[in-house]
């Protein structure tokens, strides 16, 4: 089979390997859609883990099985991390912290035609996709849930002023999300073609991040890596508020101590997200309450994998870029 092997984001090596093979309870998956993730060009965080196969936001087709739960032929969405389920952070409802869930993957990557998925991951993390649901609109939902859980840790509700640092496909499914919850959403970049992205996908108004602003916000969710937007988030959230990192920065942060302390901000993060939050995405999918195709720019074979990379990193005018293994140059 082919697969695309990460060394940075400028060298992604095209090879072969041999098709895994599967033990009793997992199933190999054809893999028909593969998402290129923003974390995936995070080349600092990337690189020193390299050279590796990426990939972890896929969809596709049962091929083989050794599972009883799950049959040849069905489609499927499936998690790269899962939880044990019993430690003591998943038992206080705090699935992300588990050890099993960052230490799990499946075999060998999203960036190939085929994976093997370990027992645990298909006991926990296959989730069937209905006839209503493609592949495209799978691979968003993991990256739907990410927000999801991200929303839920600061708890947007209706009367919040939510302000969006970043207006890529991470800013967009969290206005989207903080527009369901009836929040009032503005939203900020630097790219005209993301600003009007922001305003299509319901932001109630939108700020060229490059010049100066001044407002307050009940909730700020930064979805860039940008090293400025930290200061923008303490400048605007307003007191007893509530700063999400969604997106990281390679640099460590500045907080001001003395503001943080007398207007009572929290500063948290979020990382992935949990089976009830996977599970809420696809359903929102599903239903159609948030709609995640129109966020899909770009379809590239797994030949491509490098322009995709380039496309993505450019952020010019690109969203989410999709990779299908199957589809020869």
């Amino acid at each position: 089979m082919r697969v695309a092997t990460y060394h940075n984001n400028r060298d992604i090596r095209l090879q072969d390997l041999p098709i895994p093979q599967i033990g009793p309870g997992e199933i190999l998956i054809e893999i028909l859609a593969s998402g290129i993730c923003g974390t995936d060009l995070m080349e600092w965080y990337r690189v020193k883990k390299g050279p590796r196969i990426l990939g972890h936001e896929i969809a596709g087709k049962i091929v083989k099985s050794k599972s009883k739960r799950y049959k040849t032929g069905q489609r499927v969405f499936v998690s790269h991390h899962v939880p044990c389920n019993k430690c003591k952070y998943c038992l206080a409802g705090n699935h992300t912290a588990c050890d099993t869930l960052h230490k799990g993957n499946y075999d060998p990557g999203g960036y190939s035609e085929f994976v093997r998925v370990p027992k645990i991951n298909v006991d926990t993390g296959v989730y069937l996709l209905p006839k209503s649901v493609s592949y495209e609109e799978g691979t968003m939902i993991e990256p739907l849930a990410c927000a999801i859980r991200g929303q839920r840790v600061i708890d947007v509700r209706k009367d919040h002023v939510v302000l969006i640092l970043g207006s890529g496909v991470s800013g967009l499914l969290n206005i989207r999300l903080a527009k369901l919850k009836g929040a009032k959403v503005i939203a900020t970049d630097i790219n005209e073609y993301r600003l009007d992205k922001a305003r299509e996908f319901g932001a109630d108004d939108v700020i060229d991040a490059r010049q100066p602003f001044n407002l307050k916000a009940d909730r700020i969710i930064v979805c860039t890596g940008a090293p400025q937007a930290t200061g923008q988030a303490f400048r605007c959230i307003d007191k007893s508020g509530i700063i999400l990192f969604f997106a990281i920065s390679e640099r460590d942060i500045k907080v001001p101590v003395v503001d943080f302390w007398r207007n009572e901000i929290t500063i948290t993060s979020s990382y992935g997200a949990a089976p009830v939050d996977l599970k809420e995405s696809l359903d929102f999918i599903k239903r159609g309450k948030i709609d995640v195709k129109d966020m899909i720019t770009h379809r590239l074979p797994l030949e491509k994998i490098r322009e995709g990379f380039r496309i993505a990193s450019d952020a010019k005018e690109s969203l989410k870029v999709v990779l299908e293994p199957k589809k020869m140059v």
